[in-house]
């Protein structure tokens, strides 16, 4: 019997700290014209010092659970998809499962950066090849605020914090979305040009300041190049096999990461600016969490209706990028 993988509504969950373009411009040489002339970002979300990118994850699971009108013990498995984990170990799945009190649940997460939201969707896919009966929380959760040199300018204006939560499962229930086809794709040789530290390579002792290389790092030009070429490709390919032109998609939800790039490739896609959904100039780039944020956003606002057609991608470091097709 053939797999079905459905998406039960995404939930999201941000910070209740704002960060405006005008805020920035007090702790860095910036300015609100030219980030938004730049980027299309005004602002973005950040946590409080008190929270964690797993207390969003938690806050958005637990909403995710009642949509789905699951109790956490019915959970087989809790996948994260995260670059910016509270702790190298324990990963954010297994603090989540403690917190919903799931039992013995298989929880994981995994680092596809902002490819992460369709690298799981690949992943739960083919769990439930393996296991038809399988129900798992799918959870993106991020907090790379606490991953950027505030000093530099060319990269602490793009990025903020949020989570999403979604079960995905084989059963049929009302109003859950259906994932037509997934490709994902990676260039290892590229690995270089977006890195965030922090992790074992950066041998500090005990005390001693944290160097440069703790930090976000990104090649802004050589990125947004590679960036509109994979993610313009890898969408030509997923509607090509599945016999689609640009035409056929109701809503095209491309990484929130930068207006440009958003613009580039709706522009070589063909795609009908009205089909377009943003929200990076309010939320700014948040990794895994960029799609499933926005996604979450256009079902609120009445842009996913039954039957909508939604053709989703992604960049990010790795390099990694990806296209999903989804049918609500």
């Amino acid at each position: 019997m053939k797999a079905q993988c459905r998406l039960s509504p995404i939930y999201a969950r941000t910070p209740e700290d704002i960060i405006t373009n005008d805020d920035l411009a007090t702790i860095t040489d910036t300015s609100d014209a030219w980030i938004v002339s730049r980027t299309g970002i005004r602002e973005r979300c950040k946590l409080a010092a008190d929270e964690n990118a797993s207390d969003l994850g938690l806050a958005a699971s637990r909403r995710a659970l009642d949509g789905a009108g699951l109790d956490a013990q019915e959970l087989t498995h809790i996948i994260t998809a995260t670059c910016t984990q509270d702790e190298l170990s324990p990963s954010i799945a297994c603090i989540l499962a403690g917190g919903l009190g799931a039992g013995p649940v298989m929880a994981f997460d995994f680092n596809a950066a902002c490819s992460g939201f369709l690298y799981g969707l690949s992943l739960v896919r083919a769990i439930l090849v393996e296991n038809l009966q399988a129900r798992i929380l799918f959870v993106c959760a991020e907090a790379l605020t606490r991953r950027l040199n505030w000093t530099d300018r060319s990269t602490c204006v793009l990025f903020g914090d949020g989570a999403s939560a979604c079960v995905c499962s084989g059963e049929s229930r009302a109003g859950d979305a259906v994932l037509e086809d997934v490709i994902c794709q990676s260039d290892g040789a590229l690995n270089r040009l977006i890195t965030v530290g922090g992790g074992t390579s950066c041998a500090y002792a005990p005390g001693q300041a944290v160097g440069p290389e703790f930090f976000l790092s990104m090649n802004g030009r050589e990125t947004y190049r590679h960036a509109v070429r994979r993610m313009t490709d890898v969408c030509a390919h997923i509607l090509e096999r599945n016999g689609l032109r640009m035409k056929d998609v109701d809503l095209f939800v491309p990484h929130q990461a930068n207006i440009r790039i958003i613009e580039a490739v709706g522009n070589r896609l063909g795609a009908d600016s009205g089909r377009v959904f943003t929200n990076v100039e309010r939320y700014g780039n948040t990794s895994s969490a960029s799609i499933p944020l926005a996604l979450a956003q256009a079902r609120e606002e009445g842009r996913v209706e039954p039957g909508c057609r939604v053709l989703a991608t992604a960049f990010g470091a790795g390099l990694t990028w990806g296209a999903a097709l989804l049918r609500f």
